[in-house]
């Protein structure tokens, strides 16, 4: 080793790390680093798991807001007077979409539910998943103002509106009952609603608008009064369905107006929801599954809906082969059913 004098004369050694040491300084420097970087992923998959339970509960709260807004208004006809009152002159055998004694009507196998027939691709039903259509009314901006004669096929407005058009089905009631019918024509120039029988798809089998119903061309006569509640039917069908990227989602199927035709068409709602199952309340019984409540439909006063709802993320962590799966619960009621 090469010396160095002092001005004493004394020799002095170059300063310097041994190996030894070099080593040591290397081992601590490794051990600081293996716990950063451990620090780091424990911070990283806490992140992404708390991420992934987050899209999970967003998920689930999306989905039974929705779901439980259309359950709650199951047969709501907006006429509480009515007391089951309601004729039907849209023509026999209704269909879903117009078949207000089954307001509210659950499967318990998706793919047998006929809201759901021929569908395929993407929004294609998941069997062995639970479904459920319910028809209720939505309100327009206009009510009847008078109506020609008892047996006329046509009834005159409040004025103009936009939310009527030729092929619409509709609801009008008042003190006495309801009556469903499909518009064969409206005429925005005079405000005049025409709903004869023989024309229209499903078209209606009478333009007499009376209780009960007679499904002849003339059918039971009766004039709505002035005033009388002039409401769209709503039709929804809530299920599981494939979705584009071959997953599972929960949709909601409805009924549009195209061209004066009643269309159904299907809407992905919340992905990643992978099953639905539906309990229905009788009241006098517990909650059972659509099987168990039979031909009961009119009188099911709530629904009790669990959805398994999993995560976007498909990796949280090295401890997890998939996204994270979480099953939530919750009960609505249908309000004009409650006692």
């Amino acid at each position: 080793m090469s010396k160095l004098r002092t001005t004493h004369g004394q020799p002095r050694h170059l300063g310097g790390f041994t190996l030894v040491e070099l080593m040591i300084a290397m081992l601590l420097g490794l051990i600081v680093i293996g716990g950063v970087t451990s620090v780091f992923l424990a911070g990283q998959q806490t992140y992404r798991a708390n991420e992934a339970l987050g899209d999970v509960a967003d998920g689930s709260r999306t989905a039974f807001e929705m779901l439980s807004r259309d359950l709650r208004d199951a047969g709501l006809s907006g006429c509480d007077n009515t007391s089951g009152r309601v004729a039907n002159v849209i023509n026999p055998p209704y269909p879903w979409y117009s078949d207000w004694n089954n307001a509210l009507h659950g499967y318990d196998d998706a793919s047998t539910d006929p809201a759901l027939t021929g569908i395929t691709g993407n929004g294609a039903p998941v069997p062995n998943t639970s479904s459920v259509h319910v028809i209720s009314t939505s309100n327009t901006d206009v009510t009847v103002s008078w109506t020609p004669a008892p047996s006329s096929a046509d009834f005159k407005v409040s004025g103009s509106t936009t939310e009527l058009n030729s092929g619409d089905l509709i609801m009008v009631c008042d003190f006495d009952h309801a009556t469903l019918l499909q518009i064969t024509n409206y005429n925005n120039s005079n405000v005049d609603v025409q709903h004869n029988d023989g024309a229209g798809t499903p078209g209606n089998c009478s333009k007499g608008l009376g209780y009960p119903t007679v499904c002849t061309t003339n059918g039971a006569a009766y004039s709505f009064p002035g005033n009388s509640r002039v409401a769209k039917l709503t039709a929804v069908d809530w299920y599981i369905g494939t979705n584009p990227v071959k997953g599972r989602s929960l949709y909601r199927r409805t009924v549009t107006n195209v061209a004066g035709t009643i269309t159904p068409a299907s809407q992905e709602m919340v992905r990643n929801v992978d099953n639905m199952q539906i309990n229905y309340l009788v009241p006098g019984s517990t909650f059972g599954n659509a099987t168990s409540v039979g031909a009961n439909w009119a009188t099911v006063s709530a629904a009790q809906v669990t959805l398994t709802v999993a995560s976007t993320l498909q990796s949280v962590n090295a401890n997890s082969a998939g996204p994270i799966q979480r099953v939530f619960t919750t009960t609505t009621a249908v309000r004009n059913r409650l006692q």
